[in-house]
């Protein structure tokens, strides 16, 4: 397989497990070095002991500070920071009579300021080397709202927004900033473990039929895998998508058509 991220350093955020944990394994196999950060720090650590060219840092994407630590762990090991992939994100669901102003705010703290915190952090090192690629895993719900989930769409179609601005901003200095728009990760353990039931919970249902109706809304009837997002992750992290910036793509089987 051609390593197509040969000598370059790329820090992932969210990345001890699930999702992220996929990417970052994905980057280490494309010839990365990789920055495995996570609130979980014991998980990263496993993460990144499984790679070639690795280290892990506890990083809460919600402090600014914590960002900017994270940014200069990697200049300190690698002497540079390459690319960067904003994964760092949560869901909390519910109808808006329950859902609480802590819960919608948790949800934008993390998936919002968290990417904004990120972006931040990286700049700088981007601008002094005159070039940079970051890369947001978004969602589906950052283009079309969900119903009793409007704290995870508001926070997602924020990072939409983010994505355009700052690729406006930063085009002329070769920096690219760009989203991933992924479907529902059916057979994922947030969707195994925790979705499926909340979802149900929220729509008075079970969770078989919760899945079921998932499955049915994709054209292609199947549920986002990991290696859908990956593939595409590489693609706008590589020189080959040196043309690209701004844009939130979607990876949904055909359920989200623009």
């Amino acid at each position: 397989m051609c390593e197509r991220l040969s000598n370059q350093v790329v820090i992932i955020t969210g990345a001890a497990q699930g999702l992220g944990e996929a990417l970052a394994k994905r980057l280490d196999k494309e010839g990365a070095s990789v920055l495995v950060a996570d609130m979980d720090f014991e998980a990263a650590k496993r993460v990144s002991s499984s790679l070639r060219d690795s280290v892990a840092v506890k990083v809460n994407v919600c402090d600014p500070d914590d960002c900017d630590n994270m940014a200069k762990a990697a200049f300190d090991k690698w002497g540079r920071i390459d690319k960067v992939v904003a994964n760092a994100g949560i869901v909390i669901s519910g109808p808006i009579e329950t859902l609480t102003y802590k819960q919608f705010s948790k949800v934008v703290d993390v998936n919002l300021n968290g990417y904004f915190n990120t972006c931040k952090a990286v700049v700088p090192y981007f601008r002094k080397q005159g070039k940079g690629v970051i890369v947001q895993i978004n969602s589906k719900s950052g283009k079309k709202g969900s119903s009793k989930n409007s704290a995870y769409a508001a926070s997602k179609f924020g990072g939409v927004g983010l994505t355009q601005s700052l690729a406006l901003e930063l085009a002329e200095e070769n920096i690219r900033v760009n989203s991933i728009c992924p479907g529902n990760l059916l057979d994922s353990p947030l969707w195994v473990n925790s979705l499926y039931e909340q979802y149900a919970r929220n729509q008075g249902t079970t969770k078989e039929k919760i899945r079921e109706s998932y499955i049915n809304k994709v054209p292609m009837k199947r549920g986002c895998q990991y290696d859908d997002v990956a593939n595409l992750m590489v693609f706008l992290l590589s020189d080959e998508s040196s043309y690209m910036t701004g844009q939130a793509l979607n990876v949904t089987g055909g359920q989200q058509l623009i």
